[in-house]
């Protein structure tokens, strides 16, 4: 029962936060620099959840080749850059993943 009030009350402020902000936005024109810079809030919140657990995927810092989250990080951030296509980039990254775990295990 704990858990469903948790859930509930973590919606309800999911909910409180975030709607006032898209009924305002609905209701009134907001100038193109705000709309320009909106679209880049995505990648943002991607790379801000991301590069953390590349960088540190046990607590701490590791940037040798042995952290197999920064070979993948950089072999889907190549693969993106190049194809630009997400499917791609998502197998390619996963593929090289679990392979330099396994070659490194």
């Amino acid at each position: 029962m704990n858990e469903l009030i948790l859930i509930l009350g973590m919606m309800a402020v999911t909910v409180a936060v975030r709607y006032p902000v898209l009924a305002l936005v609905g209701r009134i024109d907001l100038p193109a620099p705000v709309f320009n810079a909106l679209k880049f809030v995505p990648v943002a919140v991607l790379t801000a959840i991301s590069v953390p657990e590349i960088l540190s995927p046990g607590g701490t810092l590791s940037l040798s080749y042995t952290n197999a989250h920064l070979v993948a990080g950089v072999v889907a951030v190549l693969a993106a850059w190049r194809t630009g296509n997400l499917l791609i980039t998502i197998v390619l990254g996963m593929l090289v993943f679990f392979a330099w775990r396994y070659v490194l295990a």
